[in-house]
């Protein structure tokens, strides 16, 4: 929504004031058409040959996620705190084989089925059961744990950035692509110089749309997505770090209790729960 609510000020804005000065909207509107096909053409013609097909579909999702709100959000992060308790804690009691069935097949776990917003993120649920699993397992020590979760965590950052990239590198070349789109026009306006001032100079004007509407799409629509979907990958990598501030806790030897404390300090403060917020929804969970 706030995606739509951006373009229409920066666009009204643009346009309102080149009409209100008196300028000739008819001459951008003519031109648009066949400047916006040679440019956006010539633009993901050129993303296609720079990107692997993994990275272009996983761009094509980066897109539709911009115009999604964020599902990072302070219930999530009480559910997956939770969550993470409820499991700590009957490792601490129960002793650590009393979840290896819990691990091997959480869809079955009577603890696991109770969050059923972070149950559904396959992702998230992969990480917390692969390194539970190795807790389980206790082959590792916590040094040579976090060290993997770091390498992970890095590897998802980096394949989630793949679509930012690609989104910026798209909006890199637009104004580009608009010079050359301009330049076109600009040839096909000298192949008519016999034409009379007022033609020759909307076939002027009509070039210059090109360069306009290179930067406009630029830094007025792409560049901003790929911005937006920065924050939402580096949204994605702190829910990581969370559960692994908090796995690493209760390999320490903090309680449940502490553990969960050192998880909810990674979060950002916006969606960040109280420590009263938390404590109550981990209560009312039980």
């Amino acid at each position: 929504m706030f995606v739509i609510i951006g373009w229409l000020v920066a666009l009204g804005c643009i346009f309102g004031v080149f009409i209100a000065h008196g300028g000739n909207i008819s001459v951008v509107l003519h031109a648009l058409p066949f400047e916006m096909i040679t440019i956006m053409g010539a633009a993901i013609g050129a993303m296609i040959a720079n990107n692997q097909p993994k990275v272009l579909k996983a761009t094509m999702k980066g897109f539709g996620a911009c115009f999604k709100g964020s599902k990072y959000t302070k219930a999530r992060y009480m559910e997956l705190m939770a969550l993470l308790y409820e499991i700590l804690q009957k490792a601490r009691k129960e002793g650590l084989m009393s979840i290896e069935k819990d691990v091997e097949d959480p869809h079955s776990s009577a603890i696991f089925s109770k969050y059923a917003v972070v149950g559904n993120d396959h992702h998230v649920m992969e990480f917390i059961t692969d390194y539970l699993r190795m807790m389980v397992s206790g082959n590792l020590n916590s040094h040579e744990i976090e060290s993997l979760m770091d390498s992970e965590i890095d590897t998802h950052h980096h394949e989630a950035h793949a679509a930012v990239g690609a989104i910026q590198r798209l909006a890199g070349g637009l104004p580009a692509f608009g010079i050359v789109a301009a330049v076109l026009g600009v040839v096909n306006t000298m192949g008519s110089v016999g034409q009379p001032p007022a033609v020759l100079g909307g076939m002027i004007g009509s070039a210059l749309v090109g360069t306009f509407l290179g930067i406009l799409l630029a830094y007025g629509i792409f560049e901003p997505l790929g911005g937006l979907l920065e924050q939402k990958v580096d949204e994605g990598s702190k829910e990581l770090q969370c559960i692994k501030t908090t796995l690493l806790a209760s390999m320490q030897g903090y309680a449940p209790q502490v553990a969960v404390e050192f998880g909810r300090k990674v979060l950002y403060s916006t969606e960040r729960p109280t420590f009263a917020e938390l404590e109550g929804h981990v209560k009312g969970k039980k």
